[in-house]
């Protein structure tokens, strides 16, 4: 998963983000439209969004609520990576962070905080409570419609982290960090998508991989004599 530049990045967008162009006023655009795309394709480009973003900091009447919250769900889509809060320390302080800058909240800045809610539970691995928290308001739906196939895009990484940190997990547990409300479905994605097996007694065993696999750690001092003699020097001197 490459979100910072994606093989898909046309030759360009390549030319604006490499070049005087993204200082144009004019290349909002064509930036929004290759946002739109990336909505539709399951992309994500976060260098080029940034411009995007940069371009709406020092042109403050071009900006699109819409095309601000679009970009930080596909950097959602990129976790756990920085591409979020990046993005986020180029909004203004009153939609970021409007209790902070003392300014009235708007519909965009309530966005935002929902969002950041959203982040912060998907970076903290709180998988379950962020399910929990997506169903809760039908605002969540509307501020995730745009990008093409985000749930699948969660699950599957999600899925991805799990096979890292370990080598069995309870179906019943993987259901609720998948977001699967069935077990009959939660054990098909397991054995679909996942390509894992669920044992007898509903135990999710992932295959041994590099990352989930117990490694042996050695650690080797070397300590000489001459170590040990000023120790001892050093503690006669206090002494005396």
């Amino acid at each position: 998963m490459n979100g910072e530049d994606p093989q898909e990045r046309p030759e360009f967008i390549r030319n604006i983000i490499n070049g005087l162009e993204r200082y144009n006023p004019e290349a909002a655009g064509t930036l929004e439209q290759y946002l739109q795309q990336q909505c539709e394709e399951k992309f994500c480009d976060a260098n080029a969004n940034r411009a995007l973003l940069k371009l709406y900091q020092l042109n403050p009447d071009r900006i699109k609520d819409e095309a601000i919250t679009n970009i930080l769900v596909k950097c959602m889509t990129q976790f756990p990576s920085p591409q979020f809060d990046l993005a986020l320390h180029l909004l203004s302080p009153s939609i970021a962070n409007p209790s902070a800058s003392g300014g009235p909240t708007s519909e965009l800045a309530e966005a935002v905080s929902k969002l950041r809610a959203l982040n912060a539970q998907l970076e903290g691995a709180q998988y379950a409570r962020f399910w929990a928290t997506m169903d809760s308001d039908d605002l969540y739906a509307d501020l995730t419609t745009d990008i093409a196939g985000f749930e699948d895009m969660i699950r599957v990484r999600i899925a991805q982290l799990v096979s890292q940190a370990f080598r069995e997990v309870d179906i019943g547990v993987l259901e609720a960090w998948l977001g699967i409300s069935d077990e009959a479905e939660a054990r098909k994605y397991v054995a679909e998508v996942c390509g894992w097996k669920v044992a007898d007694g509903g135990l999710v065993q992932i295959p041994r991989n590099p990352e989930n696999e117990a490694k042996k750690a050695e650690i080797r001092e070397d300590v000489n004599i001459d170590m040990f003699a000023r120790v001892i020097r050093r503690a006669w001197e206090e002494a005396a």
